[in-house]
């Protein structure tokens, strides 16, 4: 797990909420402060949908609400003349993404053995952090798949043109 301190915010916060390089993320929660707190909830309520609904945008696997599909949302709430007083969005590799990450990584663990690789971004204090974790299913003292997706979500910034610091 690391903690990277992102330097240009502004540059962020726009490809975050208007340019679409997150949107192969899950978002299973996120949290924004303003004059009232929103607490979201990420999971797919399928009731909601039509089965036509749900096929037509790509909502038939998992429970977990692509970025995509909240960012319109996410925009709409934190766009304004203010800046939020904190928010905090969690993403997490979809259930494909995450296959391809472990078939990727020398940590010999399998999607059985993963829980989650997420990538929380947090904003307080003026200040914004992108911050790796992975939840386990099982017990592992193993490290590897740690680094590994440490690496891969700074070059995934970098790539991205996002500036970034160790914290």
């Amino acid at each position: 797990m690391i903690s990277l301190q992102l330097t240009d915010i502004k540059n962020f916060m726009n490809q975050l909420l208007r340019g679409e390089i997150f949107d192969h993320f899950l978002m299973p929660e996120a949290v924004i402060s303003q004059d009232i707190t929103f607490t979201i909830d990420g999971h797919l309520k399928k009731d909601y949908f039509s089965r036509e609904e749900l096929e037509e945008q790509n909502l038939t696997v998992g429970d977990i609400l692509p970025y995509s599909y909240m960012r319109p949302a996410l925009y709409q709430l934190i766009r304004g003349k203010k800046t939020p007083v904190y928010f905090k969005f969690v993403l997490m590799l979809s259930p494909i993404n995450l296959e391809k990450t472990l078939s990727l990584s020398e940590s010999g663990l399998t999607p059985l053995d993963v829980g989650g690789m997420f990538l929380n971004i947090t904003y307080q204090n003026g200040s914004l952090a992108a911050t790796t974790g992975i939840s386990y299913k099982t017990f592992t003292t193993e490290k590897t798949l740690n680094h590994e997706w440490d690496k891969m979500v700074k070059k995934f910034l970098s790539k991205h043109s996002i500036a970034w610091e160790e914290a």
